[in-house]
């Protein structure tokens, strides 16, 4: 499981069948200093949510079942959650968008 940044939208005329009707979305692993050196992967988005948003990502079978197409299905990465917000140490909030990020005191 992955806490993700959602940065973009995939578009794709021709894919293989089992996807055909998915929403494909480009996310970046979230990381606690803010680097943006993270590689970023593409997952398939059962919750529609949107570009700028914290998501939680599943991979493996916990994906396939998100997407709810059980072993038929080419693709193993999914959202599966919005992330209203999170609390880290130091007291530092972590909120669905970066705008919404804080420092509580």
């Amino acid at each position: 499981m992955h806490i993700c940044t959602v940065i973009g939208n995939v578009w794709a005329t021709q894919k293989e069948r089992t996807l055909v009707g998915l929403r494909l979305m480009v996310v970046r692993p979230f990381t606690s200093d803010d680097s943006q050196s993270a590689e970023t992967m593409i997952a398939v988005d059962t919750v529609s949510a949107g570009v700028g948003e914290r998501v939680l990502v599943v991979h493996g079978r916990a994906a396939r079942h998100a997407i709810g197409k059980g072993h038929d299905i080419g693709f193993q990465t999914a959202i599966v959650a919005v992330i209203d917000s999170m609390e880290l140490e130091g007291g530092r909030i972590v909120g669905q968008t970066s705008a919404a990020d804080r420092i509580e005191e």
